[in-house]
């Protein structure tokens, strides 16, 4: 039987995984609101994973939590799926900037 901290890091993961998978998913909804809404997109989640791999072991690239977040290259997804943002959009990104997540740290 796992320990409880390798139990925990499990869950964890799994539900990291799952996010991960609905947020590829889900194309549909663009990063602009996610921040606005949420104070979080994909591109946070993938520096998150950056400064974790830092953390650990320093060998991921930055465009390697991309890849590993949109499920494919990042320039690819905009290409495919990422709308222009509305001047309301950007308004209200710039307004809520104070909630948004802190990227920098874990």
């Amino acid at each position: 039987m796992a320990n409880q901290s390798t139990t925990q890091t499990e869950i964890e993961a799994a539900a990291f995984r799952a996010l991960v998978a609905h947020l590829q998913k889900r194309t549909d909804v663009q990063n602009i609101d996610l921040m606005n809404l949420a104070g979080f997109c994909r591109n946070c989640l993938s520096k998150w994973v950056k400064t974790a791999s830092d953390q650990l072991n320093g060998e991921l690239e930055y465009d390697d939590a991309l890849q590993q977040v949109y499920g494919m290259a990042y320039s690819d997804w905009k290409a495919q799926h990422q709308a222009p943002a509305s001047d309301e959009q950007i308004a209200q990104f710039k307004s809520s900037q104070a909630l948004h997540a802190d990227t920098d740290q874990l």
